[in-house]
């Protein structure tokens, strides 16, 4: 019989998580962020996560509810000894600069800290320069503003983004998909279903799954015809209209369509709305239990076999490999 020593040397250790929050974090946000840890303690019946306020003057410090995180640290005192800190900021941040707190987060990003925006925390952690070279994402409103003010940082339009040692979301409710898929690599599956069964939720969202911009919003000062034509393929998944159709709806000629997907999308329509379509259908693969030929069919493919192999082309992967995932 193994002795107590070797079996707490086989326990998961505690980790240390320091929580950075600026006037105006979304408490919704933090939240989602730090909850899902506290009850992963409750369910393991011990402090798998320790956590640690801290603000950047220390104190208390005011939420966008109005609300005050009491009791903070100075955020010049977080040790270098964290394993993560999760950054939660207002979004859009304010255009102050705090110098000790890039500062400290450059410390800390240099000493193997894992660091973790929420909301606007990810433009706080790219103005450190800490997210340069990592692929990260943040609200849909603030794409265009980050992608001009911080070339160096590979912006996804995904919920949320893990690379390496840098956690980022689109925050609002992406930071609990985004921590509960950090518990489940630290302390398996299991234990994250069973956090996820406590919120009651359906499903913990995935990584890849792009954030609900408004197609407004996704399209910019593109041209009308373009918004329209966009509009009409997301309302016509499972019967698809030809180009032709699509052009004739509009009013315009074929060829003009065609240019205008390639400046403003770069892609031609087909391809555009062959990518739709497999989205769709890897949302229902995903989501419900509807057998693979039906969605095939809700999705306008004319038979299971061309859905498998237009499938496998995108993805990587058939969609009886995506239901086992």
């Amino acid at each position: 019989m193994p002795d107590s020593s070797s079996i707490a040397s086989r326990e998961p250790p505690t980790r240390w998580v320091g929580v950075l929050a600026l006037p105006g974090f979304s408490l919704l946000a933090q939240a989602c962020a730090l909850e899902p840890l506290m009850v992963v303690n409750q369910l393991a019946g011990r402090r798998l996560y320790r956590l640690q306020a801290f603000a950047p003057e220390g104190g208390e410090v005011t939420s966008l509810a109005e609300m005050s995180l009491a009791a903070c640290r100075p955020f010049e005192l977080a040790p270098v000894e964290l394993d993560m800190l999760i950054v939660c900021a207002p979004s859009p941040l304010p255009a102050t600069r705090e110098t000790g707190v890039l500062g400290r987060l450059r410390l800390l990003g240099r000493s193997g800290v894992v660091l973790a925006g929420v909301g606007g925390g990810t433009e706080l952690l790219a103005r450190a320069g800490v997210l340069d070279g990592y692929r990260a994402t943040l609200p849909w409103q603030r794409f265009a503003a980050f992608t001009r003010d911080f070339p160096r940082v590979r912006l996804t339009q995904q919920l949320f983004e893990i690379d390496r040692d840098r956690l980022t979301c689109g925050g609002g409710t992406a930071a609990m998909d985004m921590m509960m898929t950090l518990i489940a690599s630290h302390h398996g599956s299991g234990l994250a279903e069973r956090v996820s069964e406590h919120f009651v939720l359906e499903r913990v969202r995935m990584a890849d799954e792009p954030q609900q911009v408004p197609l407004r919003a996704r399209l910019g000062h593109a041209p009308a015809p373009l918004v329209d034509a966009v509009m009409l393929m997301e309302a016509n998944i499972e019967e698809p209209l030809t180009t032709h159709e699509l052009a004739e709806h509009l009013g315009i000629s074929r060829r003009q369509l065609e240019r205008l997907f390639k400046k403003y999308l770069q892609a031609v329509p087909g391809r555009y709305y062959l990518d739709l379509r497999l989205k769709e259908a890897r949302r229902l693969l995903r989501e419900s239990d509807l057998p693979a030929g039906e969605i095939a069919m809700k999705t306008g493919f004319s038979s299971p076999a061309h859905f498998s192999t237009a499938y496998r082309n995108h993805f990587g992967v058939t969609p009886r490999e995506e239901r086992l995932h």
